[in-house]
């Protein structure tokens, strides 16, 4: 029986004049795409039809253009190992630890709400001689893959991030590891296949605003044109719906801790795919007998040590 599951009226008129989407031709998409995956000898992931469907929809389903990014999706994955490794699981203790301190907080919407999914970063909530930042950015993709699979808001709409820089310390933006804010933006752009709406700042202490523009740099060109920085406390209400927000926000969505335990549960529920995730990837030197894909798809962003280099862009 499939799950998916029939979009929202709002959500199917935005997937059908942006996305290009045909509600009809949609299964028989799915299975274009996962029959091209299931010959490729050099991939190991994931086939289930709700993760594909997000990569069509990513591609406004464009069916090359969906093998192209699902390549990318686990090529780039490999070349961040910081993120993408043997911690990333539903019980890694670390991971648990960070999503119980409100770090990330993912904002439940009203079901009419056809807009894009929005998460709180509170940039300054944790302890930087505990964690590193690489390990915030694993809880975050995790959520990112969660969304793949079932936030609708997300794959048609987009996501938007929230950056509350309440709290932050010189420890904090020394921590940020700029290579890899680099590199993970550049997944999250390329390879990732929901659409980046808009990073916000909030909070924003003057230390901060003296070094944003050089952090600015780190980020795609398409991502720049989306940030937004300011240190008004209500800057916030003029992003998300107040009702959408926790008690501590000013909202009357429950708690930050509601919203952690929420996350818990739901994460939790993903285990399996996470521990099945621990074995997908790429075996470059089974590519060549593989379809060929546009020659830059399955191309690393980073060079050999990992310094970042432009990905050309179709």
């Amino acid at each position: 029986m499939s799950a998916l599951r029939p979009l929202k009226p709002a959500l199917q008129a935005i997937a059908v004049e942006e996305l290009n989407e045909v509600p009809q031709r949609v299964p028989a998409d799915i299975e274009a795409l996962r029959e091209w995956v299931l010959k490729q000898p050099h991939l190991r992931a994931c086939t289930d039809e709700r993760f594909l469907l997000a990569f069509l929809r990513g591609t406004k389903f464009s069916l090359e253009r969906a093998k192209a990014k699902f390549d990318r999706f686990y090529t780039l994955q490999s070349s961040i190992p910081e993120v993408f490794n043997a911690r990333r699981l539903a019980t890694d203790p670390v991971v648990l630890e960070i999503l119980r301190m409100g770090v990330l907080l993912r904002l439940p919407l009203a079901a009419d709400d056809a807009g894009p999914c929005v998460t709180i970063i509170r940039a300054g909530s944790y302890d930087t001689s505990k964690y590193k930042f690489q390990d915030i950015i694993r809880l975050g993709s995790m959520f990112g893959e969660i969304m793949m699979f079932e936030d609708e808001n997300a794959t048609v709409s987009g996501y938007v991030e929230i950056m509350d820089m309440t709290g932050v310390t010189g420890s904090h933006l020394f921590a940020l590891q700029p290579q890899l804010l680099s590199k993970f933006s550049t997944y999250a752009d390329e390879a990732m296949p929901t659409r980046q709406k808009g990073i916000h700042f909030i909070n924003v202490p003057a230390a901060f605003e003296t070094g944003f523009n050089s952090l600015r740099s780190f980020f795609p060109a398409k991502i720049k044109s989306r940030i937004s920085v300011s240190s008004h406390p209500e800057a916030i209400f003029q992003i998300v719906r107040r009702e959408y927000l926790p008690q501590e926000y000013g909202g009357t969505r429950g708690t930050m801790r509601d919203v952690s335990e929420a996350m818990e549960a739901k994460l939790y529920s993903y285990g399996p795919y996470f521990e099945a995730a621990q074995h997908f990837g790429t075996d470059e030197k089974l590519r060549e007998f593989g379809d060929r894909v546009p020659s830059h798809s399955h191309r690393s962003s980073f060079g050999a040590v990992g310094s970042f280099r432009k990905l050309e862009i179709d």
